[in-house]
């Protein structure tokens, strides 16, 4: 399974998750509890 990358756009919090293909992207911020997730992309 993929490894991808989060940064929250409140409190510019990274994450990273471990997650299917399948899988709906994260939302929440385990950090500070807002809904600011947004995934980042970045070169191969």
């Amino acid at each position: 399974m993929p490894t991808y990358q989060y940064v929250c756009t409140a409190c510019d919090e990274p994450l990273e998750a471990v997650q299917a293909f399948t899988d709906d992207a994260l939302t929440d911020c385990p950090a500070c509890g807002t809904g600011r997730l947004r995934k980042v992309y970045g070169s191969v």
